[in-house]
């Protein structure tokens, strides 16, 4: 009975340690979508200003094309008016204004194709974006993909360990069992480690000779006096580190 204890001790170490391992992995992998959704949301930002920019843009844009029109209606109607014209007086004043709105055109004109220059170049860093934005979430769906079939993998691992962590579990006395649970929470594993020469496979301090011949008995379940640990003889369990 006491090897068998012993046996399932291991056992149940070892289920506990891949237990912890994968419970690590299922916690942790989503992180590492944290960098591609936080570059992706930056990016995204930008795409915003961008477009905000645009909107402003294409507004100016609109804007001087209305009164580059308009103006260019009243020059056409003053040019007609200016044949119809009977003093010199008024055909100045109506020369004045024409230039005057001429002018103004040209330099509306000039501003317009400042407008387009600049939305050529907002254009085209919004489709720098948005091509930077399509790769980065190819990446992130296929990393997702693998990372959720790594996770269902992991998860029914974990449901398979712990059915075999509570048929370990059943063969140890709940004593002995409260004590693994005890150190284990308390201590570096491993738990459960093996003497070997007298020497305890934990904290690699040789035990008192009494107590070495107690374990060497294999009676009862020993912690080691300077590490806690539980421990085994080597001799009683030589087959544990190959099945481990």
């Amino acid at each position: 009975m006491y090897q068998k204890q012993i046996e399932q001790l291991v056992v149940l170490q070892t289920v506990d340690d891949e237990i912890m391992i994968l419970e690590a992995e299922v916690r942790e992998a989503p992180l590492e979508l944290t960098g591609l959704e936080t570059k992706v949301a930056q990016l995204r930002e930008r795409q915003a200003q961008i477009q905000e920019r645009l909107d402003i843009l294409k507004g100016q844009q609109k804007r001087l094309d209305g009164e580059i029109e308009d103006d260019g209606h009243k020059i056409k109607k003053s040019k007609n008016k200016l044949m119809a014209v009977g003093n010199s007086k008024e055909y100045h004043a109506m020369m004045r204004e024409m230039d005057s709105m001429e002018k103004l055109n040209r330099l509306r004109e000039e501003e317009r194709i400042a407008v387009m220059e600049e939305l050529e170049r907002q254009n085209a860093a919004m489709q720098e974006l948005v091509t930077e934005v399509e790769g980065l979430m190819e990446g992130y769906d296929a990393k997702k993909a693998t990372l959720d079939e790594r996770i269902g993998k992991a998860q029914s691992r974990l449901d398979a360990l712990a059915k075999r962590r509570a048929k370990a579990g059943k063969v140890v006395p709940p004593p002995i069992l409260g004590r693994y649970e005890f150190i284990r929470s308390r201590i570096e594993h491993p738990v459960i480690v093996p003497v070997s020469d007298g020497v305890c496979g934990g904290c690699h301090i040789k035990i008192p000779p009494q107590s070495y011949n107690e374990l060497q008995k294999g009676k009862q379940i020993l912690g080691c006096p300077n590490c806690q640990r539980i421990i085994f003889w080597v001799e009683h369990a030589p087959h544990i580190n190959d099945e481990k």
